[in-house]
């Protein structure tokens, strides 16, 4: 680890561990998604050992299908020198709100899914929320084919200003990774289930209170079968970007 990353301190990192995994079912029937075994560990568990890299010491997961199973895994085999909490859901929330379920304290939030890890350095992308300068900040990722995925648009300074549906080419994909200031919790909808997508972006996005990051980084979704084949080597081939 470098002495950067040492020195670094992360905030609190939500993981959006919950959902049923639909796509999965044939292939990790008794298993949430997150829980996929991965290189030897839960996929989830990777996610938390490469921001723990980065400096994160806190996490909360937001749980939902097969709850028990992730949050008697972290009990019993905990990360190395980080506190990991589960905050199950008792109905759907949707993104959002499995997040406002996890939200406690003063913020800001790191935020990112719990089936997908890009390893793009976090801290730039908390950095844009200092001084009050956005609300919300979402890690764009720039990809050669954005056809399985939604893109991102963004004006000259940075500020998304729209979502647009799925396309062939090259585009800014959103990585499912934010980072969230306290500010950004006032005016949210109460409605249940809450989308990031839908929802929170694009009310904040209207008032231009939202950076958008663009990074060049790996990235890998589990959420079909045949990316999550290719899980453990993806894994092994970057094993130095987690911590021990």
């Amino acid at each position: 680890m470098s002495e950067g990353r040492q020195a670094g301190r992360l905030p609190t990192v939500v993981l959006l561990a919950g959902g049923f995994g639909t796509r999965l079912q044939s292939v990790l029937p008794d298993t949430p998604k997150p829980m996929a075994p991965v290189a030897g560990r839960p996929f989830v568990e990777w996610i938390v050992r490469f921001f723990a890299r980065h400096g994160a010491r806190e996490f909360v997961l937001s749980t939902g299908h097969l709850a028990e199973q992730v949050e008697r895994h972290f009990a019993a085999k905990p990360v190395p020198g980080v506190n990991v909490a589960c905050r199950p859901e008792t109905s759907p929330l949707g993104t959002a709100g499995g997040f406002l379920n996890c939200a406690r304290g003063p913020g800001p939030w790191i935020v990112a899914n719990g089936d997908s890890l890009v390893f793009a350095d976090p801290a730039p992308l908390v950095r844009r929320l200092e001084g009050g300068a956005a609300d919300a900040a979402i890690l764009g990722l720039r990809v050669a084919d954005a056809s399985r995925y939604g893109t991102l648009e963004a004006d000259a300074g940075g500020r998304l200003t729209a979502f647009r549906e799925k396309r062939a080419g090259a585009g800014t994909i959103n990585s499912g990774v934010y980072a969230f200031a306290a500010t950004a919790l006032r005016d949210l909808p109460a409605k249940r289930p809450l989308s990031f997508e839908f929802d929170v972006f694009p009310a904040l996005a209207e008032r231009g209170r939202v950076a958008v990051e663009s990074a060049s980084a790996p990235f890998l979704d589990i959420g079909i079968p045949s990316s999550l084949a290719e899980a453990d080597r993806f894994i092994l081939q970057h094993s130095s970007e987690f911590l021990p």
